[in-house]
């Protein structure tokens, strides 16, 4: 089948690029074929088909990566880069953009550790496995942080703000200076690492002048080539206190004091509380408790409770770093939780030197999680709808009942967690689906407008979105106008003259293409 071209480039331009490109990787690394196209689709999309690729090229080198953004720019190709292509619910390797030539960066796999400070200096084609594998191998004294699934790119989960487990669970907030390839084919480096061979280039995050990490993070400004992160010294000891709440209502009570716990610093970690179905959904499918269309009825959802022990929510608080300052927190925690319900904590210890669990919460890859998928059936797919609202409890407590009045509205089972920063609240949901049901995926679509549009009324915005939704979302910023979109649209034609880097990503469109924007 021939590809899928975008607006204003004909085959013979495309054509005429890949050849340029294999002069650069190699032909083996120019994938064309309508394999390695249906590779690249993202197929826990609604529909795959909106954003499928023309071809990928997959670099080894940042020089490579150069040369391809200048043949791109030669003839007016448009790239769409991708670390590993795993961010499953948000895209996955597709383009925003159909048509688009996907810049695959996995092979790039480099690292490089700074044992003495804690940092490692990553390409983006370093999965979490790689760098727990690395640290392991060399016996560094220090834990990854990854998120529930495991088996993306380093580098790429920190420039979609994702997040892990421990006490550097915000891997955004730790990108300490990067390398990166400008949309016209000039090298740069960010922070400290203008300066050629400073040391201090993952150890200072700002520079001289205006500090530019954060430009390329959710952006189409840039291709990152390298980045710094700082990583967590390995601790003496870890504390659980896991807890199930029975309610839906203990989402309040459990949100404020949380949250007070989190500013005042006595919970370093960024827990995460999740409904029944973020448990139940990896121990076990629908079709063995129900068969009939609509949401879960209570009956049903009380019965898998019973069955897996799971509250209606469930909170998972870790402690780290030294065994008596765990311990006297720990006691504190205990406290303040059995002034407020007398549902247990559920007290786990480890100490340096035991084993590592297979388990996020100790810095361990896990792919698991990506179970739920399969909840309906057939080919499972998810898409993830995650507003930031206020870290408090009543305002926690009316979003989630709003967001479940959607759920059973159409017909879908409530999958929502609110994960706890010091002062603010990513309410996490993900709309798990069956592609194979037609009448469900009728749904999605409405049903996901529905949410985005509750969230707007209440001036909530998302903190990061699927590919068919870049544009809905990046609306709803609206202040003036829509001031910051403009500015975002002016940096990116002065970068981007050609408008060849990731159009549309984060809702950002080049002149060029600007007609696109749905």
């Amino acid at each position: 089948m021939k590809p899928v071209l975008p607006p204003g480039l004909s085959a013979a331009q495309l054509d005429r690029a890949l050849k340029a490109f294999a002069k650069v990787v190699g032909d083996e690394w120019v994938l064309s074929t309508d394999l390695d196209r249906d590779t690249y689709l993202d197929h826990f999309a609604v529909n795959a088909d909106a954003h499928a690729a023309a071809a990928a090229v997959a670099p080894l080198t940042a020089e490579q990566v150069r040369e391809i953004v200048l043949i791109a720019n030669e003839y007016k190709v448009p790239l769409w880069p991708i670390s590993r292509g795993k961010n499953f619910g948000y895209g996955g390797a597709a383009p925003r953009l159909k048509g688009s030539v996907v810049l695959d960066l996995s092979r790039m796999k480099k690292i490089e550790f700074d044992a003495e400070n804690g940092t490692a200096l990553v390409e983006p084609g370093v999965g979490f496995y790689d760098l727990y594998d690395y640290i392991q191998q060399n016996k560094l004294p220090f834990w990854t942080s990854v998120p529930g699934n495991s088996w993306g790119s380093v580098v790429g989960n920190a420039l979609d703000r994702g997040v892990g487990y421990t006490t550097y669970g915000d891997h955004t907030s730790k990108i300490c200076g990067m390398e990166v390839v400008l949309p016209t084919g000039e090298f740069m480096r960010t922070g400290m690492g203008a300066m050629s061979g400073a040391p201090t280039w993952n150890l200072y995050r700002y520079g001289f002048g205006p500090a530019w990490d954060q430009m390329f993070v959710q952006s189409n400004f840039g291709v990152v080539t390298k980045m710094g992160l700082w990583l967590m010294p390995a601790p003496e000891s870890m504390i659980g206190l896991d807890i199930e709440m029975e309610n839906a209502d203990d989402l309040g009570w459990a949100v404020d004091l949380i949250a007070g716990m989190r500013r005042d610093g006595l919970l370093q970690q960024a827990p995460s509380l999740g409904s029944w179905l973020r448990g139940a959904a990896v121990l076990t499918t629908r079709k063995e408790w129900y068969d009939k269309p609509g949401a879960l009825p209570d009956d049903v959802i009380a019965a898998i409770r019973k069955k897996f022990g799971i509250g209606w929510w469930s909170a998972n608080m870790r402690l780290y770093g030294y065994e008596e300052v765990n311990e006297a927190a720990a006691k504190v925690i205990s406290r303040a939780f059995a002034k407020r319900t007398r549902q247990p904590l559920k007290i786990s210890h480890w100490r340096a030197g035991q084993p590592l669990e297979p388990n996020p919460f100790q810095g361990v890859p896990v792919t698991f999680p990506l179970q739920n998928a399969a909840w309906h059936g057939g080919r499972g797919g998810h898409i993830g709808y995650s507003p930031v609202l206020p870290a408090n409890g009543a305002a926690a407590l009316e979003q989630f009942k709003r967001t479940y009045d959607r759920y059973r509205e159409f017909g879908m089972d409530y999958h929502g967690s609110f994960a706890m920063s010091e002062r603010h609240i990513t309410n996490v949901n993900q709309v798990l689906f069956n592609k194979d049901d037609k009448d469900m995926m009728g749904r999605v679509d409405k049903f996901f407008r529905a949410l985005v549009g509750d969230a707007k009324e209440k001036r909530y915005g998302e903190y990061r979105t699927h590919i068919d939704y870049m544009d809905l979302v990046a609306s709803t910023y609206d202040f003036n106008n829509h001031a910051l979109r403009r500015a975002n649209e002016t940096i990116k034609d002065a970068l981007d003259p050609n408008g060849i880097l990731a159009p549309g990503k984060s809702g950002i469109w080049p002149r060029r293409y600007r007609s696109e924007r749905t």
